[in-house]
């Protein structure tokens, strides 16, 4: 019996682990998976129809990127007990707060527009008109708003990061060449060559998996949760899982893309979702309700970002702990932001492809900036104490920062001399 007993205990304390897991999970994972947005699925279809599968190496080296600029949220989240815009205006000012709200409401506001135009798109597949879309989903993000708890709201922002993950079954339809896949995807080369037109992907790629409303999202949700010290190890494993699955999905659309759209010129997912519809029911399907999934799912966060970020710097009640009459205001610019943004996509005319990849151009040219005070706020000794950055995290990190200044620039001088690249 004792064999019994020990198999028991190891099977207990497993449990227990699991169980502990599932009480600190949350804002790792769906911030991570929220990254597949619906900008990012556009992004992903464009490039691997541009480029095929000679990216995929660089979407592999974006997922540990992501996950060293996430997890700094986390430790500063949980030990100053505050949100990253009220973070930064107290540690560098009103001047730079001022420019990092002004930053991140600019973001996230035409990043949220991005998102109706895939939601509006991936359903107008199916025959609902994008007005009806656009009502349906304010309706929807209402309700799970004004629920009165972060738990149960968060609860419901996972399942909704479960269904990311329709993308993977696509890719075993497609039967793409595992050969072609190894040679073309996972050697590092830059298909076409080193130019502005390169840039512009890499910018757009990095702008999908590393965002400003991330940043402060993740803070956010690590205070509103009341994480404290001891839960560090489990928010960074939760944000190590969720950089792990979203780069997995990024993976998976880019080898159906690649596999079935190569050559095609994709401006949009929902474009992807109707020719992939013509090649395969199944597949287009899959890819339709992913993209309607994953522009609800950035909404959510997004939305919030901003919300809360707000809250912090008027001092407002800001917690989906509150009610709307405890936090008027919290709730008032996540509905104004919500509208306004879903109200674009119903102008006739609206550029809404241009707008959806150079969103993520714009969010990885301010993205450095957000970089710089996150690590300087991580290495605050009299602040993080223990929790502070290492020397090899400043080193990382910094390098992340540098590469994106770098890229930044060319994609400025190819625009400036074309031919310069050539």
């Amino acid at each position: 019996m004792k064999w019994f007993s020990q198999i028991y205990y190891r099977y207990s304390k497993s449990w227990k682990i699991i169980k502990l897991y599932f009480l600190i999970a949350g804002p790792g994972l769906v911030v991570m998976i929220a990254d597949n947005d619906a900008g990012g699925i556009t992004t992903y279809a464009a490039t691997s129809a541009k480029y095929g599968y000679g990216l995929i190496w660089f979407l592999l080296l974006l997922v540990p990127v992501a996950y060293f600029v996430q997890e700094m949220t986390v430790r500063l989240g949980a030990v100053t007990k505050r949100g990253h815009a009220e973070a930064i205006f107290d540690g560098f000012g009103a001047f730079w707060g001022w420019f990092s709200l002004i930053d991140l409401m600019l973001v996230d506001w035409l990043t949220l527009v991005t998102e109706f135009i895939g939601m509006t798109a991936a359903l107008r597949i199916f025959g609902v008109p994008p007005y009806l879309t656009v009502a349906a989903v304010c309706l929807l993000l209402g309700v799970i708003v004004l629920n009165g708890r972060y738990w149960t709201w968060e609860k419901i922002a996972l399942v909704f990061c479960a269904f990311n993950l329709i993308y993977i079954p696509g890719a075993f339809i497609v039967h793409p060449s595992v050969s072609s896949l190894v040679h073309n995807g996972l050697i590092p080369n830059f298909p076409g060559g080193f130019n502005g037109e390169m840039f512009f992907y890499l910018m757009a790629n990095i702008g999908t998996t590393i965002a400003p409303w991330m940043l402060f999202f993740q803070q956010s949700a690590v205070v509103d949760k009341g994480m404290t010290e001891k839960d560090i190890p489990w928010g960074k494993f939760d944000t190590m899982l969720g950089s792990l699955v979203t780069g997995i999905v990024g993976i998976f659309i880019f080898i159906v893309g690649g596999t079935v759209l190569r050559g095609v010129d994709i401006e949009s997912a929902g474009q992807a979702s109707r020719l992939l519809m013509g090649v395969n029911r199944y597949l287009g399907t899959f890819m339709a309700i992913g993209l309607f999934d994953a522009g609800l799912l950035g909404a959510i966060c997004i939305s919030l970002a901003s919300s809360w970020a707000f809250g912090e710097i008027f001092g407002w009640a800001h917690s989906l702990n509150n009610n709307i009459k405890e936090a008027p205001w919290f709730y008032a610019n996540y509905f104004l932001t919500l509208l306004t943004a879903g109200a674009v996509v119903l102008i006739p005319g609206a550029p809404l492809v241009l707008i959806t990849l150079f969103v993520q151009v714009v969010a990885v040219t301010l993205l450095p900036a957000a970089l710089v005070f996150l690590i300087l706020l991580l290495n605050d000794e009299k602040t993080m104490g223990e929790y502070r950055n290492t020397r090899i995290q400043n080193i990382l990190n910094s390098v992340i920062v540098l590469t994106i200044v770098v890229l930044s620039s060319l994609y400025g001088v190819s625009v400036l001399f074309p031919k310069l690249f050539q």
